[in-house]
């Protein structure tokens, strides 16, 4: 993931939104992009959750950050 140098401050609050997670990989890619830059991030939204694939437990792992998704799938 890339974003540019200027992108975040560290003034700035952050809320991701992705259509999709399933492992939770590219969730926690963007939550370390984001305190890279210093950013506080407010939480995580997903319109679906795979969760047999526990994506949650790989999230948690790199944030205490709110997480929400609207559909989960069993």
């Amino acid at each position: 993931l890339q974003i540019h140098a200027d992108a975040l401050t560290s003034d700035d609050v952050v809320l991701l939104v992705d259509d999709l997670v399933a492992t939770g990989g590219t969730a926690v890619a963007q939550v370390k992009l984001v305190e890279k830059f210093g950013a506080r991030l407010a939480g995580l939204g997903f319109l679906m959750e795979l969760e047999f694939l526990h994506p949650r437990e790989a999230i948690a792992q790199a944030t205490d950050a709110d997480m929400f998704s609207l559909v989960q799938v069993k």
